[in-house]
C-alpha cells in the first residue's frame, strides 16, 4: 500500500508549487483551482474546472490521503474482505491517527466506507456510493471503470442539458448573458490557438451556467457535476489536437439562442453539441441489453 502512496503525494506536492502567474494566463478565471490527473489526449494537468461541490483536493496531507484511499477503493485495490485499520493506514502512509480518522470520515460521508462497533471500518458496496460526488466521478473516470463512468456521464448530460437549455432561454440576467458571450469568445480564440486548457475551462463554465439559468434548483445542483463531466468524458477539448470549428460555432449559436429567448433553438444547439462528440456513434444513448 505504501508504494502506491508516494507517487500521489509527490504529484500533489508538485501541483501545489504551480505559480500563480501560470494560472493567471486564463483571463476569465477569477478563482484558481487545483489540477486534475492527466487523461489521454490532455496536454497538461491544469484542465480541472472549479466546482461548488466540496472536494478533498488542495487540503494537505488530509486531502492527499482521501484521494489515495478513495482511488484505491474505487479501483478495487481496497475491498470489503478486510477492515481498514486506522493504525495500519497511518503507518503505511506515514500520517497521524488524526489525519487517518478525518480522512475516513470524509470517505464515509461519500458512502465509500462504513464504521460499525465490533466490525470496524469497511468498504461499502458500489450501490451505497454517492456516485454524483465529484471526487468519486473523477476516481471512476480515471480508474478501471473509466469507460462505464464516461458513458454514464454522457447519458446524464443527454438527459438534462437539452431541457435545461430550453428552460434557460431568455431567463438569464444581463450579467450572466454577458458572461456567456465572453465565454463563447474565449472558446473561439482558444480553439484557433489550440489552447485546450482555456477552451475546456470556458466550456465547463458555460455549461455550468446553462444549468444554473434553468430556474430549476435540482438542475442547478447538477451544474458542478456537468461541468466536471466535461473534464473526464472525452469532450472535444481533450480528444483532438484542437477544438473543432463545429463545436465552437454551436456554442456561439447556443449563447445567441439563450440571449434571444429562443428555447427551441437553444435545445437544438445543445443536442447538436452532444452529437459532435468524436465517439458519438457509441455514445448517443440507445436501449441496451441488460
Amino acid at each position: 500500500m505504501s508504494t502506491l502512496a508516494h507517487p500521489t503525494v509527490t504529484a500533489a506536492r508538485q501541483a501545489e508549487s504551480i505559480s500563480a502567474s501560470e494560472l493567471d494566463r486564463f483571463p476569465y478565471a477569477d478563482r484558481p483551482t487545483p489540477p486534475a490527473p492527466r487523461w489521454e489526449g490532455a496536454e497538461n494537468d491544469l484542465a480541472r474546472v472549479g466546482r461548488k461541490t466540496t472536494s478533498s483536493r488542495g487540503r494537505g496531507l488530509h486531502g492527499q490521503l482521501v484521494q489515495q484511499l478513495g482511488q484505491m477503493i474505487v479501483s478495487g485495490d481496497l475491498g470489503a474482505d478486510r477492515p481498514l485499520v486506522p493504525e495500519e493506514i497511518g503507518q503505511r502512509f506515514e500520517v497521524s491517527r488524526t489525519v487517518v480518522r478525518e480522512s475516513l470520515r470524509v470517505l464515509e460521508a461519500k458512502g465509500l466506507v462504513s464504521a460499525r462497533p465490533n466490525v470496524g471500518t469497511r468498504v461499502r458496496p458500489v450501490s451505497d456510493w454517492n456516485l454524483l460526488d465529484p471526487d468519486i466521478i473523477e476516481w471512476r473516470a480515471f480508474g478501471p471503470q473509466r469507460d462505464e463512468q464516461r458513458r454514464e456521464l454522457f447519458e446524464l448530460r443527454w438527459a438534462i442539458e437539452p431541457l435545461a437549455a430550453r428552460l434557460a432561454a431568455g431567463h438569464g440576467r444581463e450579467d450572466v448573458q454577458h458572461r456567456l458571450v465572453e465565454l463563447a469568445e474565449i472558446m473561439g480564440q482558444a480553439g484557433s490557438q489550440g489552447d485546450l486548457v482555456s477552451y475546456s475551462r470556458a466550456d465547463a463554465e458555460l455549461h455550468g451556467l446553462l444549468l444554473q439559468m434553468a430556474g430549476n434548483r435540482m438542475l442547478e445542483h447538477l451544474s458542478g457535476i456537468v461541468a466536471g463531466a466535461l473534464q473526464v468524458s472525452g469532450g472535444s477539448g481533450t480528444t483532438c489536437e484542437r477544438p473543432s470549428e463545429s463545436a465552437v460555432s454551436l456554442h456561439a449559436r447556443l449563447v445567441d439562442a439563450l440571449g434571444t429567448g429562443d428555447g427551441t433553438a437553444a435545445e437544438a444547439a445543445v443536442r447538436a453539441l452532444l452529437t459532435v462528440h468524436p465517439e458519438v456513434e457509441h455514445s448517443v444513448p440507445a436501449p441496451r441489453e441488460h
